[in-house]
């Protein structure tokens, strides 16, 4: 199977490189069922082994998931919940999924912008609800872009330190998604304390 899905992605790699990455990533946010983390896992093994470059490989990521998210609250702050519902099944967003997820956003709201990348299923969600409920677009983008930076850079790293055992992020992370989610809380936080941080610096 790993054989398998490595040929896949270096035909699709080579086929398309970071144009393919981008729009990847963009739909796969969206919720259209793409397994964004063996790709950008994947895009870091082809990093290390000098397929592509680390920071044209870490922008297309980013300005793809940044595209997909934006998108998806502005379908949110312009059609609703409604269409979400009616939509969602086709995406393999079920109904369950969304209320948990607006559950979850009515306590954390921003926080899960920022870390909700790191949670299959819920990333495909809090962009919609950030629009539903109307969120002002600067807090949105502060929070859902750092976001997508901290998760394009974790899987990016990982697939070109652990170069050919970069299969083993997909079994690490469906058994200790708990710890990835962890880690993503702490890396969103240290962000968020070292930008205020600066910004009191400059207003003293």
């Amino acid at each position: 199977m790993e054989v398998a899905v490595e040929h896949h992605l270096d035909l699709f790699l080579m086929k398309y490189g970071y144009v393919g990455i981008f729009f990847a990533l963009a739909l796969g946010v969206l919720g259209v069922p793409i397994p964004d983390e063996v790709l950008m896992t994947y895009a870091g093994y082809a990093v290390s082994r000098g397929v592509l470059q680390m920071p044209y490989t870490l922008l297309s990521a980013f300005l793809g998931a940044s595209a997909g998210i934006s998108i998806s609250y502005a379908i949110g702050l312009k059609w609703g919940l409604p269409l979400l519902i009616k939509v969602g099944p086709y995406l393999h967003i079920s109904p369950k999924r969304i209320e948990s997820t607006q559950k979850l956003f009515a306590r954390y709201g921003s926080y899960l912008l920022l870390i909700g990348y790191f949670l299959p299923g819920v990333r495909h969600i809090t962009a919609y609800l950030a629009g539903i409920a109307s969120m002002d677009f600067r807090r949105f983008a502060g929070f859902s872009y750092a976001g997508a930076l901290i998760w394009s850079l974790t899987f990016l790293l990982l697939g070109r330190t652990l170069e050919r055992e970069w299969f083993k992020v997909v079994v690490y992370i469906r058994h200790y998604g708990l710890t990835f989610l962890l880690i993503a809380a702490a890396l969103g936080l240290a962000t968020y304390l070292i930008v205020k941080w600066r910004q009191n610096i400059k207003a003293g």
